[in-house]
This record gives structure tokens, C-alpha cells and sequence, in this order.
């Protein structure tokens, strides 16, 4: 088995690109880490890169183009994906509309940071997708199997570190925005782009 390490520079570049461009994944993060602190972000952060790890194993295994053959399968996901960030604009929503405890410095807990993280990512069929024509078109003359598990495990390790750097970040800022007029502006943005997020996936 033999990889090839030519197309590695074209890659990397590539991935910073991809990495730094900001998504619905470190939108959650970002949000997450603010609201609850960094140790329920690094919970998120563990959910969705474990679902990148899915996905890059679907690619990887072949069955991701043979998911990507059936239009129908991918809609169902797609309408999955859009229901679940729904779900969550909802909840945040109706956090909105309960009365608020007295203001504290302390960290609001977020429910289930891990699960949130990983059905999110793993119910955007855009990140199967993206896999798909990505992750291929650096080959090279390398073992295909090879080759993309290698590339696909070192993109992961890089948009986690990324990612673990965003949520580090806006841990050490959430005590400070534990404020009720920071706090409410923060879930008022929160519920306006899932629900923006989750439109975009059914009419995309």
C-alpha cells in the first residue's frame, strides 16, 4: 500500500481554507462555550468531530457514494437535519420565554453539549457531501483506502484543533458575558441562525 505525499502542500492549504471559513459547526461551538463555558464545548466539540468520523469513515468504506446514488435517502437527511436545528432554535426560544434567574457570573448549563454536537453534524448531509468531492482529489498515485482515511483522519485533527481554539477562547470569555442583556441577545442570535440554518437546508 503506498501513499502518496505530493499532493499533501495543495492539500493543507486547502483545509485552511475549508477550516477557518466559519460553519454551522463552530457556530454551535462558539455558542455552546459561551453559554455553558469551555468544558461543555469540548463535549461538543468531542460530538461533532465523532460524527466527521462517521462520515469520513462512510467515504473512506465507499458506502458515502453509494449514499450519495439515492437523491432520496439524502433528502430524508437533509429534512432529519433541518427538523433537529429546528428543534433546537425551539428550545433556546422557549428558554427565552421563561423567567430568567437572578443574573450570576456563573456558566448556564446547556443540555447534553455531546448529543447536540453530534446529531447536528451528522444529520447535515452537506459534510457527506462535501467528504465526497473533497477528500478524492487528492489521491494522487497513492492507495485510495490509504489515501483517504489518512487525509480524511488529518483534516479532523486539524479542524479540531481549530475548533478546540474557538472553544477554549469563549470559555474563558463566558463568565463575563453571564450578564442578562448579553446572555438574551446571545440566544436570540442562536435561535435566529439555527432556524436560518435549518430553512437552508430544506430549500438547498
Amino acid at each position: 500500500m503506498k501513499f502518496d505525499v505530493a499532493p499533501l502542500p495543495a492539500f493543507l492549504l486547502a483545509c485552511l481554507v475549508v477550516i477557518i471559513t466559519p460553519g454551522m459547526d463552530a457556530f454551535l461551538l462558539l455558542r455552546t462555550s459561551l453559554r455553558a463555558g469551555a468544558r461543555a464545548g469540548l463535549r461538543a466539540l468531542a460530538g461533532v468531530h465523532t460524527a466527521s468520523a462517521v462520515q469520513i469513515a462512510l467515504v473512506v468504506s465507499g458506502l458515502g457514494a453509494l449514499l450519495a446514488g439515492y437523491p432520496a435517502l439524502l433528502q430524508i437527511l437533509r429534512w432529519l437535519g433541518a427538523a433537529y436545528l429546528a428543534f433546537l432554535a425551539a428550545q433556546i426560544v422557549r428558554g427565552l420565554l421563561r423567567p430568567r434567574r437572578a443574573e450570576s457570573d456563573e456558566p448556564v448549563a446547556v443540555a447534553h453539549p455531546f448529543r447536540q454536537g453530534f446529531l447536528s453534524n451528522l444529520m447535515n448531509p452537506k459534510m457527506l457531501l462535501f467528504s465526497l468531492a473533497f477528500l478524492p482529489q487528492f489521491i494522487g498515485s497513492g492507495d485510495a483506502v490509504l489515501q483517504l482515511g489518512v487525509l480524511g483522519a488529518l483534516f479532523l485533527v486539524l479542524a479540531a484543533c481549530w475548533e478546540a481554539t474557538i472553544v477554549l477562547a469563549a470559555g474563558r470569555m463566558s463568565r463575563r458575558l453571564q450578564r442578562k442583556g448579553v446572555t438574551t441577545a446571545l440566544d436570540a442570535v442562536s435561535a435566529a441562525a439555527f432556524f436560518t440554518i435549518s430553512v437552508g437546508l430544506v430549500v438547498a
